[in-house]
């Protein structure tokens, strides 16, 4: 039998979406070996690189053969399970895309943060584009977010609305899985259609599917013209820090996690200990006061988590 290799772009029921890099789309099932191989992961999910068989090439119906070793993963551990099992939302993901406005709403740069360690708690490269300039102007938009670049991140100034430095963006998207993350009133969608003509259609669907009762938690890959894809990931919608220790915190601030090791004590929280180098460069202004004050908000947050369950916010709710 002929083998082709592909790519997963969604899974759903027992179906399984393949896009070959010759012969398109296929829709396949999976060998019954392949699932009793993986029993601690999630088996087939989108992003997974794939071989599979035809079975009706009239009706272009396969089998998929064969998984290959995932290279990264969007994952979550499955809760109330003795035996870890990793949850795969995504798999091969190459970089998270945050997506913020620069205006309407109002920019909230705390949000922004509590994204960015999301992003940097999956082990994944991300970087941040900024939406809607048009409403601000270049120089203003700069003045509020450099200070991530400042920090590492790369960082787009765009207007989807207005076609403006989208051309950079595609370069940097060319050839990669990249997951699209961001609050609501961002403009990803706006976005994603610039970025790709004629998925209005599909992201509106996408969108009106959520509200219904069993929606999916999986990811699911739209294909570029330009090169690489772009994964609707529901993992990254809600934010949390549930998964995130309180002394493991300063590890998703690397401008932070820069001056940790040099720290008194290896355990170092960087609030109250002395010899604290991280405090240190603080006070230098070698750390900006924005990201100190998301550390110190994002700390406390974790740290109740940690001991109580619930944050403060939660109360209230």
């Amino acid at each position: 039998m002929i083998s082709m290799p592909g790519i997963v772009l969604r899974v759903y029921s027992d179906f399984i979406d393949v896009l070959t890099d010759k012969d398109g789309r296929w829709q396949c099932k999976a060998l019954g070996k392949l699932k009793r191989r993986r029993r601690l992961t999630t088996l087939i999910v989108a992003g997974d690189r794939v071989n599979i068989e035809p079975v009706d090439e009239a009706n272009k119906e396969g089998v998929i053969t064969r998984i290959l070793p995932r290279k990264s993963a969007l994952s979550r551990r499955r809760p109330h399970t003795t035996t870890p099992i990793e949850d795969v939302i995504l798999a091969n993901p190459d970089e998270i895309m945050v997506v913020f406005a620069a205006a309407d709403p109002d920019p909230n740069r705390f949000l922004l943060d509590r994204f960015l360690v999301a992003a940097e708690s999956s082990e994944i490269p991300s970087f941040i584009v900024i939406n809607k300039i048009d409403l601000t102007g270049d120089e203003k938009a700069r003045a509020l977010f450099g200070l991530y670049e400042d920090v590492g991140y790369p960082v787009f100034y765009v207007s989807a609305s207005q076609n403006v430095g989208l051309e950079a963006l595609r370069r940097h998207l060319k050839d990669h899985i990249i997951v699209v993350a961001g609050p609501s009133g961002a403009g990803k969608s706006s976005l994603i259609n610039r970025l790709q003509p004629g998925l209005d259609l599909h992201v509106g669907e996408l969108m009106r599917s959520r509200k219904g009762k069993h929606t999916t938690r999986w990811a699911q890959l739209y294909p570029l013209d330009s090169g690489g894809f772009i994964a609707d990931t529901p993992g990254l919608r809600e934010l949390g820090l549930w998964d995130i220790r309180p002394h493991e915190l300063s590890d998703y601030f690397p401008e932070i996690h820069k001056y940790a090791p040099n720290c008194r004590f290896s355990d170092c929280t960087h609030i109250t200990e002395p010899g604290c180098a991280v405090r240190e460069a603080q006070a230098r202004g070698d750390i900006h006061p924005h990201r100190w004050a998301s550390y110190l908000q994002l700390f406390e947050e974790a740290h109740q988590i940690s001991e109580f369950g619930f944050r403060n916010s939660d109360l209230s709710s």
